[in-house]
């Protein structure tokens, strides 16, 4: 198990440079899979990318089913979903708020928060 010390630079937005920080699960496997049959559900589905609390990143991918499960959610710290157009944006955002995911909206899309730093919040979408 990836030990959720982290510190690296992609994290600015939750870890300043060089601080140490430990990080807290927000999402949990059942919530990882409701969120990915929500996404392959919608036609056309929305691409994603992941960064790992390894500081791993992954993506574009169009696959929900396969890919998006093959090697587990225990890493994920965040997945990003991408949208193209505005109605593709509130079918995801619908499909969000069903699923009740930690998140926020982004110029490209959503992103959903799989592990938080001490002292942030985030909104449910």
């Amino acid at each position: 198990m990836v030990d959720p010390v982290v510190k690296e630079a992609k994290w600015q937005r939750f870890v300043a440079p060089g601080d140490s920080v430990r990080l807290n699960p927000v999402m949990n496997d059942t919530k990882w899979h409701e969120l990915a049959l929500a996404m392959d559900a919608l036609t056309p589905g929305p691409s994603w990318s992941t960064l790992s609390t390894t500081d791993y990143n992954y993506g574009p991918d169009w696959d929900w089913r396969y890919h998006f499960r093959e090697c587990g959610f225990k890493d994920i710290a965040y997945v990003d979903i991408h949208v193209k157009t505005a109605d593709q944006r509130d079918r995801v955002r619908s499909s969000l708020k069903q699923v009740h995911v930690p998140g926020e909206e982004t110029p490209e899309g959503f992103r959903v928060f799989g592990y938080l730093s001490d002292g942030k919040n985030a909104d449910y979408i």
